[in-house]
């Protein structure tokens, strides 16, 4: 990966997701975390990756951010200044959600082991 499309990546990540914090609006029961960002080597889209707690709740969140995604990118399109801004694409994250079961079974099984 090049060293301007990291740039990017965390141009991206960090106003999206200061967007989000912002303006979106999700239930008091949700945790909806902005993971990480990646953005096509010709910078025409970028998938940004989302983790949401508790994990039945992911797809619900997606449809809300992607309601609003033309508004994020309009917010983006303005505050940053180069050309292209890529078209963002929200994706739910699974790694993080494979992550906690991994943990949680080393967990279980050390909870035995005993």
């Amino acid at each position: 990966m090049t060293n301007r499309i990291e740039k990017v990546n965390s141009l991206l990540e960090h106003e999206i997701g200061k967007i989000i914090q912002r303006e979106i609006v999700f239930p008091k029961d949700f945790l909806v975390t902005l993971t990480k960002v990646q953005a096509t080597p010709n910078l025409i889209e970028a998938k940004v990756y989302i983790s949401v707690y508790p994990e039945d709740k992911a797809d619900y969140a997606i449809e809300v951010l992607n309601k609003s995604v033309y508004d994020i990118q309009h917010q983006i399109n303005r505050k940053l200044n180069m050309r292209p801004i890529p078209k963002i694409i929200f994706v739910k994250d699974v790694i993080e959600s494979k992550a906690g079961k991994v943990e949680e079974l080393l967990a279980r099984l050390k909870k035995d082991g005993k």
